[in-house]
């Protein structure tokens, strides 16, 4: 008897499906032959092109990937892309080397960065259910990792230091004669985090938390429960140090 998988092992794994119809279905996000040929070209020929030439190419090319570009956008090498289609990008958006950008788990158009955002090498943001967003002006520094699994809402003006991590899911695990991953996973309603916060190195917001505007949050703090404005909370689990008005 098979065991039960999550809902992406199970579309990987799935015998019904050839090769090239699970590539499509967990890279490219559409069926047609046309999407895949031009998915294939752009991102296989351009992806790490160097230099200036790289540079012009994917501005250029790229565009046609996603559900919509604005004016100005930087796209660095060797990004990795998934669903581009349902993807909504702001206008001077730069997006640096080696990020990721997964959009399987939602609708077109619920996978949005606002104007001026900068995300920075290596970071990972996926929606896996629900919708991801991103305020205008927001910075995200290397190595962030966002995972939606009902929403991630955040804000405009919002600093993210390096190494963060928000999101994610919850898998049940009150049975001990299966692992948790064969339990099922929920969310408990995904994160927000409101306009001007300020969140330092390693900072880890879980599922179901809200941090209000113009909260900073201490490097390495681990933030499980909701965030008055104007907070400064620092620590494992984070507590108020103190209100910033």
């Amino acid at each position: 008897m098979d065991k039960p998988q999550t809902k992406f092992q199970s579309s990987l794994t799935d015998i019904r499906k050839s090769a090239i119809q699970k590539y499509q279905d967990t890279v490219v996000g559409k069926e047609d032959v046309f999407s895949l040929i031009r998915y294939e070209l752009i991102t296989s020929l351009l992806g790490g092109l160097p230099g200036a030439v790289g540079f012009l190419l994917r501005q250029i090319f790229y565009r046609s990937l996603f559900a919509e570009v604005g004016r100005g956008v930087v796209f660095g090498r060797y990004l990795t892309l998934r669903h581009p289609h349902k993807i909504k990008i702001g206008h001077n958006v730069i997006i640096d080397d080696y990020c990721l950008l997964d959009a399987k788990g939602c609708n077109v158009g619920d996978f949005i960065l606002g104007n001026n955002v900068l995300i920075s090498r290596n970071c990972i943001l996926s929606c896996k259910e629900g919708f991801l967003r991103v305020g205008d002006n927001t910075n995200f520094g290397a190595n962030c990792n966002l995972y939606s699994v009902s929403r991630i809402d955040i804000g405009s003006d919002v600093l993210f230091a390096a190494n963060c991590y928000i999101g994610g899911s919850m898998y049940y695990f009150h049975r001990t004669d299966i692992p948790p991953i064969q339990q099922g996973s929920y969310s408990k309603g995904g994160v927000v985090i409101g306009d001007g916060c300020w969140l330092g190195a390693d900072v880890k917001v879980l599922d179901g938390v809200k941090i209000g505007p113009g909260t900073i949050v201490g490097a390495g703090a681990v933030v499980l429960e909701d965030v008055e404005s104007f907070s400064i909370v620092a620590g494992v689990p984070a507590k108020l140090i103190r209100k910033r008005i």
